[in-house]
């Protein structure tokens, strides 16, 4: 099973949250916005140079920086 991480999406693609990478601050602030194990995301677009990201999670858009969106592993 080949895991993936949110940051490898395009635009469109969708996955469940698997797990969680990291500790601290960041992975407290994906936590309080809904990216949590179970959760379906959808990238909806990157900015023009690429980073930042929007996701759609739980009923919320959300902006994240491609170094956090790699903290979220998804499953196969």
């Amino acid at each position: 099973m080949i895991m993936r991480t949110l940051d490898q999406l395009k635009p469109k693609e969708s996955g469940v949250v698997a797990s969680l990478f990291g500790v601290g601050d960041t992975q407290q602030r994906l936590l309080e916005m809904g990216v949590s194990d179970g959760a379906k995301v959808e990238v909806l677009r990157f900015a023009p140079m690429g980073d930042p990201m929007e996701i759609f999670v739980r009923g919320f858009h959300l902006t994240l920086r491609k170094s956090e969106a790699a903290l979220v592993q998804l499953e196969g």
